[in-house]
């Protein structure tokens, strides 16, 4: 399997059976995201940041893309996604609504996208979600969990390997993200330092038993 990033928190997950895109976003947030291909897209909420699914299309085996944006269980093409109903804030969708956090497996790998998560996860989230070997999770606080809380969140869902998404880069729109922490304000947070990857490749008899950060470098900068 392989796992490529295209900012903001948009990512293309490619195994032996098909590709998922995960959030494909509108260029108004500054990032540029080129036209992908995929047979699967999910859309963790219905924010135009999150939602921009005609910039997906489809495969040699699938004509367009299988859209999944509600919670609930899905088999595409081998392909398993699992989405349980979090929310976008801390009191309970109040302020921006609700969010999926999706788990797809491919090639017997648990990827856990969060979303825009905007809460400390509870334990009985945390149960329901259940075992991942790779979690996608935002570290850009204003409009999802802050540095401090997405490293606890990490370690709460000891994945073998952690992705930060959703942060500021200097592409992003200043008047929209102005406030948003960067890579580096997460990095502080987690303790650790690393070194950037265009690509992550994993095989899940290679996967690590002690959680690895990984910073996955934007394909379209």
């Amino acid at each position: 399997m392989e796992i490529t990033y295209y900012g903001h928190s948009t990512f293309k997950i490619k195994g032996s059976t098909g590709t998922v895109v995960t959030d494909p976003f509108d260029n108004y947030i500054g990032l540029a995201l080129p036209t992908l291909n995929a047979d699967i897209v999910t859309v963790s909420h219905q924010h135009k940041d999150h939602n921009a699914i005609s910039k997906v299309k489809g495969t040699a085996q699938r004509e367009k893309p299988f859209i999944i944006s509600d919670c609930g269980e899905y088999e595409v093409g081998g392909i398993s996604v699992f989405g349980i109903k979090t929310y976008h804030d801390d009191t309970q969708g109040s302020q921006r609504g609700e969010n999926i956090i999706f788990t797809i497996m491919i090639d017997d790998i648990r990827v856990c996208h969060l979303g825009d998560l905007g809460h400390e996860l509870t334990s009985e989230q945390l149960a329901e979600i259940g075992a991942v070997d790779v979690v996608l999770c935002p570290v850009g606080g204003v409009f999802t969990i802050d540095p401090s809380l997405a490293a606890k969140t990490i370690r709460s869902l000891e994945p073998s390997i952690a992705i930060p998404m959703h942060y500021k880069t200097n592409m992003h729109n200043n008047d929209v993200f102005v406030d948003m922490k960067q890579l580096s304000d997460f990095l502080q947070a987690y303790g650790t330092e690393t070194v950037e990857i265009e690509k992550l490749k994993l095989e899940k008899a290679r996967l690590p038993e002690e959680t690895e950060l990984v910073v996955l470098s934007m394909l379209n900068k």
